[in-house]
C-alpha cells in the first residue's frame, strides 16, 4: 500500500476512487458530512470541488492506494488569512471499510501531521463525532480534546449529533 500527495491533475485523475471511498465511509456511518445514501455521482462532484483548492495550495490531499483503489485520504486545509497561516484543520479522514484495523488511519494522520510540520504550521485542528471510533485515534495519536459542541450535524442517517474538537501543536518546543 502506498500514500501519495494528490497534485491538482491527479486529484482529478483520480476523482471516481475518492468518490467509491466517500460513498464507502458515508454508507459505514461515518460522518463526514453527508447523509446517506451519497449518490456518486455527488461524491464525484465533490472530490472536483476540491481540485481548485489544491492547485492554489488551499488544500493538501493525499491517498493511499491499494493497486488502482484508494482505500484512504486525508486532506489538510489552510487558512488564507494572514493572521492564521500558523494553523491548519485536518478533513475527510478516510480509511475503506475493508481496510480497516490495519494502522492506515494512524498512518494517513502521521503523514499529514509531518506535512504540515515540513509546512510551518504549529497548530492543526479538527472536528469529529463524539462517541465515534475516530476519538480513540486522535487521543492516542497526542490530539487534545477541547470540547463538545451539542447537535453540531446530522449523522449519515440524517440524527443531529455532538461534534467533539480537537487540536495538536505540531513542530514546537
Amino acid at each position: 500500500m502506498t500514500t501519495t500527495r494528490l497534485d491538482a491533475g491527479q486529484l482529478l485523475e483520480r476523482t471516481g476512487a475518492l468518490a467509491d471511498l466517500l460513498v464507502d465511509a458515508v454508507d459505514g456511518g461515518a460522518s463526514v458530512g453527508f447523509l446517506a445514501p451519497l449518490d456518486r455521482a455527488e461524491a464525484v462532484a465533490w472530490w472536483k470541488e476540491r481540485v481548485a483548492g489544491v492547485a492554489a495550495g488551499r488544500l493538501a490531499v493525499w491517498a493511499a492506494h491499494d493497486g488502482d483503489r484508494v482505500v484512504g485520504t486525508v486532506t489538510l486545509d489552510f487558512p488564507d488569512k494572514p493572521n492564521s497561516r500558523h494553523r491548519a484543520e485536518l478533513v475527510k479522514l478516510m480509511v475503506h471499510r475493508e481496510a480497516r484495523g490495519r494502522g492506515l488511519g494512524r498512518r494517513l494522520l502521521t503523514v499529514a501531521e509531518e506535512a504540515a510540520a515540513a509546512a510551518g504550521v504549529t497548530l492543526l485542528h479538527l472536528d469529529t463525532e463524539t462517541d465515534s471510533p475516530a476519538e480513540r485515534l486522535y487521543r492516542t495519536a497526542g490530539w487534545t480534546r477541547a470540547g463538545v459542541i451539542p447537535d453540531y450535524a446530522a449523522s449519515p442517517a440524517g440524527v443531529l449529533r455532538p461534534t467533539t474538537l480537537y487540536y495538536k501543536q505540531i513542530g514546537v518546543g
